[in-house]
């Protein structure tokens, strides 16, 4: 069992839920985004989502490609993601998941991708535009290599296809709330549980649920349905509020402290969704 299975079971005993954290790889430079993610091991952020920067996110809303942008003219690559990921596996110990597109794993590599993860100490890979479908080419590298192949789940996906894609998933399944991109249209609460009801049926995997969540009273009210919350786009926005403030570091964490106080509030404790 890799770090994100062994913390999705540390969590499952205690009766706790997840906090997924994503920010962008090099917004505003990888020093800061590895002080970032210190911070927020600190706060209490149970998995770091890092968003590896493209020239066309398709699936990001404008937050998510304007911060994407800003880090490529810092000349982040994956490369040198990999390497800062290592540095921070040197200095703390939480589960990293690179979200991004295939084109600059493909660029890179499989192989040579999977092995130099391996070695950095990433977790996990959500590649958005690589359906399981497609897939086999990388995985029969990074499956080899312990990291979890992270798949998507949709408002829009069929009981069947729900069940074929965790049959072959590996980590967390994550759940789109609302259909479009990142940021821009909140979840409806009612929604949500109804659907993780739905997925509950039919796989055991840890279910995390992300797209539209931005607040503490948003997290808190989505917890009780699912196994984590993922946040990105208000990180995103605060890191680009706050950039060049000495102080943007604590503000971030700060605010990822007061939506893990939020998801582990004592109306959250319950596990799954019994209270459907």
């Amino acid at each position: 069992m890799g770090r994100i299975g062994e913390k999705f079971r540390q969590l499952r005993e205690k009766g706790e839920k997840a906090l997924v954290a994503y920010i962008v790889a090099g917004d505003p430079s990888l020093e800061i985004t590895r002080e970032i993610i210190l911070g927020f091991k600190d706060a209490g952020v149970d998995i770091i989502e890092l968003g590896v920067p493209f020239s066309d996110p398709t699936a990001d809303g404008p937050v998510i490609q304007v911060a994407s942008g800003r880090a490529l003219e810092q000349g982040t690559d994956l490369i040198s993601i990999l390497d800062m990921v290592e540095s921070v596996n040197k200095s703390a110990d939480i589960p990293i998941v690179l979200f991004g597109y295939y084109n600059p794993i493909f660029a890179y590599g499989n192989k040579r991708f999977a092995q130099r993860a391996r070695v950095a100490g990433v977790d996990g890979i959500l590649v958005v535009d690589l359906p399981p479908e497609e897939s086999r080419e990388l995985r029969k590298y990074t499956d080899q290599a312990g990291i979890d192949f992270i798949s998507l789940l949709a408002p829009t996906t069929s009981s069947e296809r729900i069940r074929k894609i965790s049959e072959e998933a590996t980590g967390f399944l994550y759940y789109v709330s609302v259909t479009g991109v990142t940021g821009t249209k909140k979840p409806r609460v009612s929604d949500i549980r109804d659907e993780m009801k739905r997925v509950r049926s039919i796989t055991g995997m840890p279910v995390v649920v992300g797209f539209g969540i931005s607040t503490p009273g948003q997290a808190g009210e989505i917890a009780p349905y699912a196994d984590g919350i993922v946040v990105g786009s208000a990180f995103v926005h605060m890191i680009e509020e706050h950039a060049g403030d000495s102080n943007m570091v604590n503000i971030v964490s700060d605010y990822a402290k007061e939506i893990k106080t939020a998801i582990e509030a004592p109306r959250n404790k319950l596990w799954g969704i019994s209270d459907c």
